[in-house]
């Protein structure tokens, strides 16, 4: 049930982790209520736990999520660093897009002035 950590996670796993609606509802609940069982998230959830582990599966492929075995029970914990991580690397893509674009625009300014 555990995983090694990696130094970051790969964004384009967080991103189709968090592609689902319910993925991200079973996030956020862990993420307040700080943990819970496939069979608790199951309950409040318009699916089965099965469906609901097969989530989680994704969930902590992407690094979102922390698996604990105590005796028969497994509860799951958010982890949000790989989040982190990922909306770093969205931000400076964002700003790489952004000076692109601000360059093609003065190109543009440049040509059609004096």
């Amino acid at each position: 049930m555990t995983r090694t950590i990696q130094a970051e996670q790969a964004p384009e796993d967080v991103l189709v982790a968090l592609a689902d609606p319910i993925r991200r509802e079973i996030l956020a609940v862990l993420a307040r209520e700080g943990g819970a069982t496939s069979t608790s998230l199951a309950a409040r959830l318009p699916i089965t736990r099965q469906a609901v582990a097969k989530h989680l599966a994704v969930l902590d492929h992407a690094g979102l999520v922390r698996a604990h075995r105590a005796g028969r029970e497994v509860r799951y914990e958010a982890d949000l660093q790989p989040l982190r991580w990922t909306t770093r690397w969205m931000d400076t893509l964002a700003t790489q897009w952004e000076d692109r674009l601000n360059a093609i625009k003065d190109l543009a300014e440049g040509a059609t002035g004096p």
